[in-house]
């Protein structure tokens, strides 16, 4: 589906927009809460959504209520904590029963973790618990050997999702892939192109599901092999894409550059 020159996504027929947050959208920062969202950001968001009928969702880890204080005054139709609570094009909500209960054998074990270093962070979402260590990479084996066996007392409704220096354990039964699906089955969604741009492993699942609906999957950065087929190099032509769609700022990932992690 390459546009001129080779470069694409370009915009032939009606799309659903599926959007990651941190690291698509918005840059990374060294806590959850530091991220800064640009009117320019806004901006985009806005005309894109316009452009497809509202057929524009975000899918993220964060849930529904951070992106809501993010993006606020607009509520976009999102899936957050990984697929876990969902609000489509009408404002329902739709969240499986997992209760936060079920994690409090394993807050204590991450908090002994964070508490061995000031550089690593315990983010609680309620049914999710990530454990952040982009500033204490040094500690990465230790981390991930805790991570996986709290997780593994949790077996086989929870599993450990990894993404950027960051290990999260949460219910095996979201995906941001399934989410996706589910809009599909939606108006304004139902019947349009499938379009999901994510940046890192927790976005794999979503690639999936829009390949096998023929859609575009794009991939932000570089960060290894990946299911996607088109790349940004960064969040900042994400932007300036989602305002403008017809220009070609993205290029098709090549057999060989996704044979080898970075």
């Amino acid at each position: 589906m390459a546009g001129d020159n080779g470069f694409a996504p370009i915009r032939r027929r009606d799309w659903a927009l599926f959007l990651d947050v941190d690291g698509t959208l918005l840059e990374i920062a060294r806590h959850p809460d530091a991220v800064h969202v640009s009117q320019r950001l806004r901006l985009a968001l806005l005309a894109a959504s316009a452009r497809e009928s509202g057929a524009l969702a975000l899918v993220s880890g964060r849930g529904l209520a951070d992106l809501d204080r993010l993006f606020e005054p607009h509520r976009f139709p999102a899936a957050g904590l990984h697929g876990l609570e969902r609000r489509d094009a009408f404002g329902r909500l739709s969240r499986p029963s997992v209760e936060p209960a079920e994690l409090d054998g394993v807050r204590a074990r991450l908090a002994r973790v964070a508490s061995a270093s000031a550089a690593v962070f315990i983010e609680d979402k309620g049914c999710t618990l990530a454990v952040h260590y982009r500033q204490a990479m040094h500690l990465e084996s230790d981390i991930v050997a805790v991570v996986q066996a709290a997780a593994a007392d949790l077996h086989p409704r929870f599993h450990v999702q990894t993404g950027k220096c960051v290990l999260e354990i949460k219910p095996v039964a979201c995906s941001k892939g399934a989410a996706i699906e589910a809009f599909m089955d939606e108006p304004p969604f139902r019947g349009r192109l499938p379009v999901f741009v994510g940046d890192d492993d927790t976005d794999e699942d979503g690639f999936a599901a829009v390949n096998a609906r023929g859609g575009l999957s794009v991939h932000v950065g570089y960060h290894g092999p990946t299911a996607a087929h088109w790349r940004f190099t960064d969040s900042n032509l994400v932007i300036r894409w989602l305002g403008a769609p017809h220009q070609p700022l993205g290029r098709p990932i090549s057999a060989e550059e996704n044979a080898v992690r970075d």
